[in-house]
């Protein structure tokens, strides 16, 4: 079996090393941003970006740094959304109702990291949020509509909803 060496994540304390952030960016590093409390986090500038809000607890930062170790590993184009909703992954595309679009774009700007249920309602309704019932009708239909390209939306209970790659076979090998 192939062992591949773990991938360094660095750590940046936000907002305060935001020159470093866009070097490290334009590099190709898996960044973890260190938010101080009381600032805005930034938008994820990449699949190979997450961040968490200090203090924090060490298995809440451990777990971050490993689902960044994980996305960087794989080398995985991540999927990408047009201005017209088409989703395309690996060839293959999906064309998204406007709502269901701009649900997309909200997981996609934090792709592989949990997006809470507030903020998918802040981007699918942006003039007001509808019932939860809404929401949720249409993250239904949105699973369905990606499961095509080997995505999945995972809930996390309590907190939101979750955009990942399914593995594939060749994943099973390395």
């Amino acid at each position: 079996m192939l062992t591949v060496p773990p991938v360094d994540v660095v750590l940046l304390r936000w907002p305060l090393e935001h020159d470093r952030r866009n070097e490290l960016h334009r590099a190709g590093q898996p960044l973890l941003l260190l938010v101080e409390n009381g600032t805005a986090p930034p938008v994820a500038a990449s699949e190979l970006e997450d961040w968490i809000r200090v203090p924090a607890q060490e298995a809440d930062l451990q777990a971050r740094v490993e689902g960044l170790r994980a996305r960087a590993s794989r080398g995985a184009a991540a999927p990408e959304l047009d201005l017209d909703g088409v989703l395309r992954l690996d060839g293959g595309w999906v064309a998204l109702p406007p709502v269901e679009a701009r649900l997309t774009g909200a997981l996609l700007g934090r792709f592989g990291a949990v997006v809470s249920r507030d903020s998918l309602a802040k981007a699918g309704w942006p003039d007001g949020a509808p019932g939860r019932n809404a929401l949720d009708v249409h993250m239904l239909r949105l699973r369905r509509r990606v499961a095509p390209l080997a995505l999945a939306i995972r809930t996390v209970r309590s907190r939101g909803y979750l955009l990942e790659r399914l593995p594939t076979p060749d994943d099973a090998r390395t």
